[in-house]
């Protein structure tokens, strides 16, 4: 098996995704410090964002990043498997995917639920793009085609 030339893009865009994290890491830390929960604390209580919208937002934004974190490693995976094959496609759906990623977690921090929905429908749509394609690269690499 011999890696693309063009596989460089999908490592970019890989590496692109590392930023999202560390996007969502100030959009927590800048939520927690509002609202006054303190460490190890990871989410206010029901009756807390009820209360508080402060709170609420903390909320918002840990869980988006809890999200981002469960998506990360699959998406990851599907972007290098797709990228052996379709390197080109698989780095642009990937871009669109890490960009998406960014304003869901955008949205969701400073807008709530409703805030990601753009974001969330852009990535899936990437992410199951990918998904097909991970699955055909790997028929096609385990059926002995080169790519």
């Amino acid at each position: 098996m011999q890696v693309p030339n063009e596989y460089g893009y999908v490592l970019l865009v890989a590496s692109g995704s590392f930023l999202v994290n560390v996007l969502h890491f100030f959009l927590s830390a800048n939520a927690r410090r509002a609202s006054g929960l303190k460490y190890p604390i990871p989410y206010a209580t029901e009756e807390q964002a009820a209360k508080d919208p402060k709170a609420y937002t903390f909320n918002c934004a840990q869980r988006a990043h809890g999200n981002f974190v469960e998506s990360q490693t699959p998406f990851l995976g599907t972007l290098l498997i797709s990228g052996l094959h379709w390197p080109n496609a698989a780095a642009a759906l990937g871009a669109t995917w890490v960009a998406a990623r960014a304003a869901y977690a955008y949205g969701y921090a400073t807008r709530g639920p409703q805030g990601r929905l753009a974001g969330f429908y852009t990535s899936s749509i990437a992410d199951l793009a990918l998904k097909g394609m991970a699955l055909w690269a790997s028929a096609q690499f385990a059926m002995g085609a080169s790519a």
